[in-house]
């Protein structure tokens, strides 16, 4: 089976932060990861996401990987 095109994969972090009353900044600053490359996450460039990052990330949202990410034929 192919892998899915990254391009087809959609990033809630916009939604995720702004539920949680959170910036991109201070998600930065808690996961150890560059803001750069959240933005680049959050923008949906990211062609591949560590799962130590994920991780990080969903544990500060208190999300599901689902939450974060989706294909976007599903959305």
């Amino acid at each position: 089976m192919p892998a899915e095109d990254p391009s087809n994969i959609h990033c809630h972090l916009d939604e995720l932060l702004a539920d949680r009353g959170m910036t991109l900044t201070e998600l930065s600053k808690r996961v150890g990861v560059s803001l750069v490359n959240l933005s680049v996450l959050k923008n949906d460039r990211a062609k591949a996401i560590r799962f130590s990052t994920l991780t990080a990330i969903c544990e500060v949202l208190d999300c599901q990987v689902g939450d974060l990410l989706a294909i976007a034929r599903d959305l």
